[in-house]
């Protein structure tokens, strides 16, 4: 039994006319009552009653009729799903991205991403630079925000923003009317860092801003995130330099100020790997590079 015969008994169990149904087939009569009669025999049942006034439906012709409009339906909803997946229509991504990709421009990306493509779903992962390069080579992930980008042949990187490196303080610090800092004025702070492991990290990038700007950081505290990192400058702990970006969004016990001079700079990028050949990462990149565009 294949899709062509269910299609010719479909026609004649509807028509209950085998003349009819050879005209909405494009065929002739007697081959099409051929082939109602071999899947008669290849199933072991009679599926007509073939009459002199009247052509009917035996039991088994209307339990296989049912059944045949049901695979006929599965097979068109089969056909535009598929159509749709390979649209970058529906389906999934599964999106790493650094904690401070969060308070720039990604936000954005997910809502503008969401609104083109309704039906697509998106799991969103925290994690960090080496946590992001480990899930994309094991295809964990499909795409990978870091901060600045993963060094690897085999992945595509896009920069989508670079930003420069403020201070993140403790808002019970008198700095007066002052809007900057001085790194030769922290001597006597603990400057916060993360992650501590794996490294090298976002710490070293700031380290080595720090030690190339002439200020070799004496006094060192070492976290796992971001997060975590401001909410020790804001308890007093110490202070932390983070992505401009990261002011965006107010936080309580917190105030930042420009350094000058300006130590470094840092950027966003979105990645994914060379072979990636789905439609939905083409979509998701073409669009976060759009926006990026627009923002910034």
């Amino acid at each position: 039994m294949n899709f062509r015969q269910l299609t010719y008994f479909v026609a004649v169990a509807e028509e209950l006319h085998f003349g009819r149904a050879a005209e909405r087939l494009d065929m002739a009569q007697p081959p099409l009552s051929r082939q109602i009669k071999l899947l008669e025999e290849e199933l072991g049942a009679v599926l007509l009653n073939r009459g002199r006034s009247a052509t009917t439906l035996t039991q088994a012709g209307e339990r296989l009729l049912e059944r045949s409009k049901s695979i006929f339906a599965l097979l068109e909803d089969t056909r535009l799903e598929v159509r749709r997946l390979g649209q970058g229509a529906e389906g999934r991504l599964r999106i790493g991205f650094v904690g401070s990709a969060t308070f720039g421009i990604l936000p954005n990306i997910v809502k503008s991403f969401r609104a083109n493509y309704p039906d697509v779903n998106l799991s969103l992962i925290p994690m960090n630079n080496h946590q992001l390069h480990r899930a994309l080579v094991s295809r964990e992930l499909d795409i990978a925000f870091a901060r600045p980008a993963l060094k690897d042949p085999e992945f595509v990187t896009r920069e989508l923003v670079e930003e420069k490196l403020v201070l993140a303080l403790p808002d019970t610090l008198d700095t007066g009317t002052r809007n900057y800092a001085k790194l030769e004025r922290l001597q006597t702070h603990y400057l916060i860092l993360y992650p501590e492991f794996p490294r090298p990290s976002y710490a070293d990038t700031v380290l080595n801003a720090c030690e190339n700007a002439g200020f070799p950081v004496p006094l060192r505290i070492f976290t796992m995130d971001l997060q975590t990192a401001l909410s020790l400058v804001a308890i007093g702990e110490g202070v932390c330099i983070v992505p401009e970006s990261v002011r965006n969004a107010p936080r309580a016990g917190i105030k930042f100020l420009n350094i000058e001079p300006e130590i470094a700079r840092t950027s966003l990028s979105v990645n994914y790997r060379l072979d990636e050949q789905s439609v939905h990462v083409q979509n998701f990149v073409r669009l976060a590079q759009k926006v990026a565009r627009k923002t910034f």
